[in-house]
């Protein structure tokens, strides 16, 4: 990917009246961020919708000036910029139609990874919230080390969770509501900066953006959208924990919440998600990872040396995976949206055609059929 790309993909999303779907959508049509500024009399040919007043929004030499600016400040801090098209791109992230077309992100951990969760809870974590991601973490460490934890580096629920994610050597990444030019909450600054070492920082937003309270709901979409499933610890009636868990849904993961005492107003959001069946009640890692049928993965019941049967005898569901999967290599997540099937049922379809040598797993959640 070149810099006038990614400079261009910046400036993209400083364009006034264009918003992630729209931008991705004029990617598409013309082929690269660069082509859509400059050919951008040619879009109202190209692309059905796109009117003289989106060709008159993207002559816009102010937000090419921003972009140079923004990518002066990334090259000199060593952020990463990771436009929508990149391999590096957090593929689940990119399978949403709101997926940001840019993100920067500082870190090593890959985002990526086989197996990602975010946790999630209220600003106002009581005992109980904060022993939960103590213990859950501790014990999911034991059974997936390779998990990534991601949570929004928020006070409550989600500091506790990427500080316990460090605290058992599990990899952890941030979503900023903000640019790389502060850390809020500025008292989370160490944790920040710990989290640089094992897992990273990550945001849609550019520098001198305020953490303003949209920019919240916003950055929860990417809480959701890179992760395969979302956990709420902890939540009230109302908050923001129950915004992500909404949008998981909406993205087609899976949600899971752990259950509180009915007077407790802090589990008030959980029981109700849990009565509501928008998320599955867990009460421990050994819980989730069954429901998530990691279990069946990481431990198969039968020998490593899988031999493909010449005429396995597959259900509907598993031939549908498999015709999908002759068009080619497929993201887990790809195969969740176009089939309609819930993540942890997909899981154990994957598997099992895995074990009848039909599939086989590559990193990042790809799948390949076997010839």
């Amino acid at each position: 990917m070149s810099d006038e790309e990614r400079i261009y993909s910046i400036a993209l999303t400083q364009v006034p009246g264009i918003g992630p779907i729209w931008a991705c959508n004029l990617i598409n049509a013309v082929g690269d961020a660069v082509s859509v500024f400059k050919r951008r009399g040619e879009l109202p040919q190209l692309m059905k919708g796109a009117t003289s007043r989106i060709v008159q929004a993207l002559d816009c030499p102010q937000a090419l000036q921003r972009a140079e600016k923004e990518y002066e400040f990334i090259v000199k801090n060593n952020i990463r910029c990771l436009t929508i098209n990149e391999e590096a791109y957090p593929c689940r992230m990119r399978e949403c139609d709101d997926a940001p077309i840019v993100l920067f992100y500082k870190g090593n951990a890959e985002l990526n990874a086989l197996r990602t969760i975010n946790m999630v809870g209220t600003r106002n974590a009581t005992d109980y919230g904060k022993q939960i991601c103590l213990r859950f973490l501790n014990e999911l460490s034991e059974q997936v080390p390779d998990v990534l934890v991601v949570s929004g580096l928020a006070y409550g629920i989600d500091i506790h969770a990427h500080r316990a994610a460090l605290a058992n050597n599990l990899s952890t990444v941030g979503v900023l509501a903000h640019g790389f030019d502060r850390i809020y909450p500025s008292v989370h600054r160490k944790t920040a900066v710990d989290m640089l070492a094992k897992g990273g920082l990550l945001t849609e937003f550019l520098t001198e953006t305020n953490p303003d309270k949209h920019n919240f709901v916003s950055r929860n979409r990417i809480v959701a959208g890179i992760c395969d499933a979302t956990i709420v610890v902890e939540s009230a009636a109302k908050g923001g924990s129950l915004i992500t868990a909404d949008i998981a849904e909406s993205y087609h993961r899976d949600c899971f919440a752990f259950p509180g005492r009915v007077n407790d107003i802090y589990s008030v959001g959980c029981n109700q998600l849990i009565r509501d069946n928008k998320a599955i009640l867990i009460q421990s890692a050994e819980d989730f990872v069954r429901a998530m049928c990691w279990d069946a993965e990481l431990h198969p019941s039968k020998g490593e040396n899988v031999q493909r049967l010449l005429f396995p005898d597959l259900n509907d569901e598993e031939q549908l995976v498999v015709s999908l999967l002759e068009k080619g290599d497929q993201q887990i997540n790809t195969l969740v949206v176009t089939t309609d099937i819930p993540v942890h049922k997909m899981n154990s379809i994957l598997f099992e055609l895995e074990m009848k040598g039909v599939i086989r797993v590559l990193a990042g959640g790809m799948y390949q059929l076997l010839g």
